[in-house]
């Protein structure tokens, strides 16, 4: 077998001017036709137009490149920690870690080296994991509408924000929430729409301030009209100890 590297150049018709980037592609060949023998010593046979013949063995730029291994050399937010050793396909090793500085190659001086010491003070120990602030950047830009039963009577309890908490795609334990300095029951529609705080505590750590609001469910001709792009809209607050509050936390975009 042999391999060949050729050189291949993109052409760009649509411009004379613009320039032509070149890429490197390896191919491993095989000949169609052997070259013959000779004897020890003796002169080589001349090779003839079939011996430039090949057949495609391998072409390197369709072969799927393995993963590779890389360390963090710092904290990343919703990704790790300095010393976290990460596989990833080459691309994104590459383009979002290497380059930019956020790691290195994972060798055994780039392990002994960014290895975590314990006690050693670092900057993600503001949070108590990784993905705390992400978390925090997403509860904060939340609208949580909490869908209430417009016809029998109820109680807010943490039971109905868990659930409303899960069907916005986050999980949020009970004993998580700290309701708001007041008790709201309903069906009231003086309550519509209007607003207030919820706290959440992450890691028993954390704690993100939530914005929520009540709507009244109900089906056929008790059903509320539907408010289009209600979340982004300025709303009235629930408690008025809170409206202070409720307008320093911006609106989703």
């Amino acid at each position: 077998m042999l391999a060949l590297r050729s050189f291949f150049q993109s052409a760009i018709t649509a411009a004379p001017n613009l320039c032509h980037q070149q890429t490197r592609n390896t191919f491993v060949l095989k000949r169609k036709h052997p070259l013959p023998l000779h004897k020890k010593g003796g002169k080589p046979t001349k090779m003839r137009g079939r011996h430039f013949v090949y057949d495609l063995v391998e072409d390197t730029d369709i072969v799927k490149k393995p993963d590779i291994k890389v360390i963090l050399n710092q904290f990343v937010n919703g990704v790790g920690v300095k010393g976290d050793v990460l596989s990833l396909r080459p691309t994104i090793a590459y383009r979002d870690y290497l380059m930019p500085g956020l790691a290195v190659y994972a060798s055994p001086e780039n392990l002994e080296k960014y290895k975590y010491v314990e006690n050693e003070p670092q900057a993600e120990d503001i949070y108590s994991s990784p993905y705390v602030r992400r978390t925090l950047g997403r509860l904060s830009k939340l609208v949580l509408q909490i869908t209430m039963n417009k016809l029998q009577p109820w109680t807010l309890e943490p039971w109905h924000i868990s659930a409303s908490f899960r069907k916005s795609g986050f999980i949020v334990p009970e004993h998580a929430i700290e309701m708001p300095p007041v008790q709201i029951k309903g069906p009231d529609l003086s309550l519509q729409d209007k607003e207030f705080l919820i706290t959440v505590t992450i890691n028993n750590r954390e704690k993100a301030k939530v914005r929520c609001r009540i709507h009244h469910w109900a089906t056929g001709l008790d059903r509320l009209p539907w408010e289009e792009f209600h979340w982004k809209k300025p709303k009235e607050a629930l408690i008025p100890e809170q409206a202070e509050e409720l307008e320093k936390i911006p609106l989703p975009a």
